[in-house]
């Protein structure tokens, strides 16, 4: 399972990329793995500026409807335009083409709050 070193985790399997005082957010490979087959990806919340933890979309797979969460607090500034026609994105490149939203930080420093690499694997099992 890939977990990559350059990213920051939540408790709640987002990752965060920080790309200077913006940051991509999606879910993890283990995530994307437990929900099985997504088949959308609803988002609803672009323009706002929302609070860590808070729920920014949902994201439905075959069997189940779950919750998005934001990892640090931010403004959505765009959704993964691809996600509309391509939801199958998160299950093939969670990390990259499959991420959801790019956010202007609150306060960048809550990044260092979340989870390295090392303790979400531990958290996993991996």
């Amino acid at each position: 399972m890939s977990i990559p070193k350059d990213l920051r985790y939540s408790k709640d399997h987002e990752w965060l990329r920080v790309d200077g005082e913006n940051a991509y957010i999606g879910i993890t490979e283990f995530a994307q793995g437990e929900l099985g087959d997504i088949v959308f990806v609803e988002i609803e919340t672009a323009g706002e500026t929302l609070e860590a933890n808070a729920v920014f979309g949902t994201v439905e797979a075959v069997k189940t409807v779950s919750s998005l969460y934001m990892p640090v607090a931010g403004e959505i500034l765009e959704v993964n335009p691809a996600l509309a026609d391509s939801p199958e994105l998160v299950n093939q490149d969670p990390y990259n083409e499959g991420w959801m939203i790019r956010i202007r930080m609150t306060d960048p420093a809550q990044s260092a709050a979340l989870l390295d690499a090392d303790a979400y694997g531990a958290l996993i099992g991996a």
